[in-house]
């Protein structure tokens, strides 16, 4: 399937809430929907994006930390009243058993700071 969403804004860095990292220092990009990180215009967008952001100097680099992440695959809602985005099950229950709204699939790639 197509993805329709222009490359330059596939991913972000994730501000939501309740995603606990699997390095000490790494920096989460996500985006929504489960995508496959490896589909070569997925990943290109991605280490445009790290590089864009000035974690990496250039693309290969982009790339190499891109290899050394962690990728994931979850559930985002948000509680009601709320802004913020928080990791949930896919029916909406967040980690503290509240039920949150608007529940999208999301992809998670965390990337070892390069600092």
């Amino acid at each position: 399937m197509k993805d329709s969403r222009i490359g330059e804004s596939l991913w972000s860095i994730w501000d939501g809430l309740g995603y606990t990292s699997a390095y000490a220092d790494s920096i989460v990009y996500s985006t929504n929907g489960h995508v496959d990180v490896e589909h070569d215009l997925v990943k290109r967008a991605l280490a445009s994006s790290i590089q864009r952001e000035g974690i990496a100097y250039s693309l290969g680099e982009s790339f190499r930390l891109i290899d050394q992440g962690v990728v994931s695959w979850g559930w985002v809602g948000v509680a009601q009243d709320e802004l913020d985005e928080t990791i949930c099950s896919e029916t909406g229950e967040s980690e503290d058993g509240s039920i949150l709204l608007n529940v999208d699939a999301i992809t998670f790639v965390e990337v070892p700071n390069n600092d």
